[in-house]
């Protein structure tokens, strides 16, 4: 009886250390009809697993959780379209016909589509919630801070898809135009381009002008690639991959009451054009099977960050 009492207790200690070992152990909990031998074997291996067990070091979380993209940027893959045909059923404003109050459902892609995969910045430069977007970068100066973070300019068409998704949405939350969504359609002050070209005005004058929300206060606002802010808040400059009439491209709209849809471009600044409402984001290549470090490094030479 004192025996069967042993077992029962090496037993269940034997049963507790296999559970807690990292490798698949044969059962060795012994049976009642096993001598002392068997008792002796269950209480050794128990106690192996449980040394075992408490010496082996957890795996890093770099080494099972390997990622496409740098920290803070989302991975965006899809079939990019061209040619996209989006009727506009009811105008904010007829004489115009800038703003667009409702879309018609998006038909199928006209031609042959372009598949891409990409990372992007969850948000606009410098992609920190709570910070307001920089703004005052020029074309050049926007390159400089995405390569100081390892990083480069998005194309337009990278940036087109991100914000459109796969449904080719005109808004990146879609067919109708909402002033709740996104950081658009606030009224326009007129800006005094003198202040602004001065070194020594320039800051109090965009200061004065200055209407963007800080990243992250508008959840709404976001694609379903889960990018946020693509429309309105700051212009964002983009790779023209055209190159006509520049390399330049500005994609996305600012605050005021101006397009601020997925689709268009503005093209008609160069590389050197720098202004109030104006910004970027970054994008970086998708990198298979290998864990990308979080940026690091100078922030560029962009100026007025804001807070």
């Amino acid at each position: 009886m004192h025996n069967r009492n042993v077992l029962t207790v090496f037993a269940a200690l034997a049963g507790v250390a296999l559970v807690g070992a990292t490798s698949p152990t044969a059962d060795v909990t012994p049976q009642a009809d096993e001598g002392p031998s068997s008792i002796a074997l269950a209480a050794t291996a128990g106690a192996q697993a449980i040394a075992n067990a408490a010496i082996t070091p957890p795996l890093a979380p770099s080494a099972v959780e390997a990622s496409a993209c740098p920290e803070g940027t989302v991975e965006v893959e899809g079939d990019y379209c061209p040619n996209v045909e989006q009727k506009c059923l009811r105008w904010l404003d007829p004489e115009t016909k800038m703003r667009c109050a409702e879309f018609a459902p998006t038909p199928a892609c006209a031609s042959r589509t372009v598949h891409k995969r990409f990372c992007m910045d969850a948000y606009e430069y410098p992609n920190e919630v709570g910070r307001k977007p920089v703004v005052m970068s020029t074309w050049q100066q926007a390159a400089r801070s995405c390569q100081a973070e390892g990083k480069r300019l998005c194309t337009d068409s990278e940036w087109t898809l991100a914000c459109e998704g796969q449904e080719r949405l005109p808004y990146p939350y879609g067919y109708a135009r909402s002033a709740e969504a996104c950081n658009i359609d606030k009224p326009h002050p007129t800006p005094n381009e003198h202040l602004i070209a001065d070194p020594r005005t320039r800051d109090a004058e965009v200061a004065r002008l200055d209407q963007r929300d800080a990243s992250g206060d508008r959840e709404a606002c976001v694609s379903s690639y889960g990018v946020h802010d693509m429309t309105g808040n700051v212009d964002e400059w983009v790779v023209n991959e055209s190159a006509r009439p520049y390399k330049s491209g500005l994609k996305g709209g600012y605050w005021g009451p101006v397009r601020d849809r997925c689709r268009p471009m503005t093209t008609a600044h160069d590389e050197n054009f720098a202004f109030y409402q104006v910004g970027f984001r970054c994008c970086a290549d998708a990198v298979d099977g290998a864990k990308v470090a979080p940026a690091r490094g100078a922030r560029g030479d962009s100026t007025l960050a804001g807070s």
